[in-house]
């Protein structure tokens, strides 16, 4: 069954779980006991640490392991209510774990501005300058869009931030392993990943934090992860997700002419068999592999219902429920009409996808949305 949802998640990869299933069945001990098998599950983790650490370029001590990409966004903002500057600058585009926790935390004494992004998906550079207050704490926009593939400006935003002596956290969820990424380079003060989107496990993530920046803990407990995360650590998630991280930066460049190669195919097809079909997003600046496509006066859950009958896997651009579409809230900030936006699936590419396959996908698009 070809599966091109991989934004949403991905497939272990086979030498992950490998690891995963050995370390589950050979290594149980708690990494906060003393004894040989405590000492040994601890190893496991800290080894993981560093294979991470180099795969983004950071060091061992500034990775903390958490339960996902959304856990590591709560950590950042929910240590704000600590802070004596309150105030968070973000995108309209951000995940719901970065917006919906925002408005939980505003009767705690948080406000927050949410930036505008032109048709493309991207944040202004100027226009964030101008919103930062002389009370805010932090700014927050994510690295490259689930929904639409767009990458933003990322380094020019964070110049600015750090020229106003504020942090700046970025949920790069949907970067590793399908684009460079060197803390080094992008220089962010807290960035958030999560394992399954990497052919990795889920409930399993990381939160990379620059060392000397103060971080409050969400989970209060025992005193793992340098005390910034309560709780036994998942040994065989964290050595999964280290093995997943090696993998994604060894192979880098083959996976993006991988993923490259078929958005091509995808798109030169999609031209020939679907006339009215319209790319939304950044075609300078985007994801390889990630697509967001219209097809104007076709509703996105029917033409995704259909290729589901034919065991094609993609996804909605829209958050359907209960037999009615609501308008994804990504593709509104964006500017794009409700019609369009209702008639818009996402297709994200992955490591074991062919050309074969995505020929066959457009084709049964086309004769759906011509017929």
């Amino acid at each position: 069954m070809p599966y091109f949802d991989h934004s949403a998640t991905t497939p272990i990869h086979p030498k992950v779980l490998k690891i995963m299933m050995d370390v589950a069945q050979h290594n149980f001990g708690n990494p906060s006991s003393v004894h040989a098998s405590g000492r040994k599950s601890n190893a496991i983790i800290e080894e993981a640490r560093r294979t991470i650490a180099t795969a983004i370029h950071a060091s061992p001590s500034e990775i903390i392991f958490t339960g996902g990409g959304s856990e590591a966004n709560n950590m950042v903002l929910w240590s704000l209510i600590q802070s004596n500057k309150k105030h968070v600058v973000t995108s309209s585009i951000e995940h719901p774990a970065i917006l919906t926790v925002l408005e939980k935390l505003e009767p705690l004494g948080i406000s927050f501005t949410v930036l505008p992004v032109n048709h493309q998906g991207r944040v202004n550079p100027k226009i964030l300058e101008k919103s930062i207050q002389s009370d805010t704490g932090l700014i927050s926009i994510m690295m490259a869009n689930n929904e639409v593939g767009t990458i933003q400006p990322i380094t020019e935003l964070i110049e600015i931030t750090h020229n106003h002596g504020i942090p700046f956290h970025s949920d790069a969820v949907q970067t590793l392993g399908k684009i460079p990424l060197s803390v080094q380079d992008v220089q962010a003060d807290f960035m958030s990943f999560s394992a399954h989107k990497l052919y990795g496990p889920k409930g399993v993530g990381f939160l990379y934090k620059r060392k000397g920046l103060p971080l409050s803990p969400l989970i209060i407990g025992g005193g793992q992860e340098g005390k910034h995360r309560a709780g036994t650590e998942n040994v065989s998630g964290i050595a999964g997700m280290g093995e997943a991280a090696r993998l994604a930066s060894e192979n880098l460049s083959k996976r993006m002419n991988h993923l490259e190669a078929l958005e091509t195919v995808f798109i030169t097809h999609l031209n020939r068999e679907c006339h009215n079909a319209v790319i939304n997003g950044c075609p300078n600046h985007h994801l390889p592999g990630v697509i967001s496509a219209s097809f104007p006066g076709y509703k996105s859950d029917i033409l995704l219902a259909k290729l589901d009958r034919l065991g094609m896997e993609v996804s909605s651009g829209s958050a359907c429920g209960s037999g009615s579409i609501k308008p994804s809230p990504v593709l509104e900030a964006m500017g794009i009409s409700d019609s369009q936006n209702i008639s818009t699936l996402r297709f994200s590419f992955g490591r074991d996808n062919t050309e074969q396959e995505v020929i066959k996908l457009v084709k049964a698009l086309g004769q759906f949305a011509n017929g």
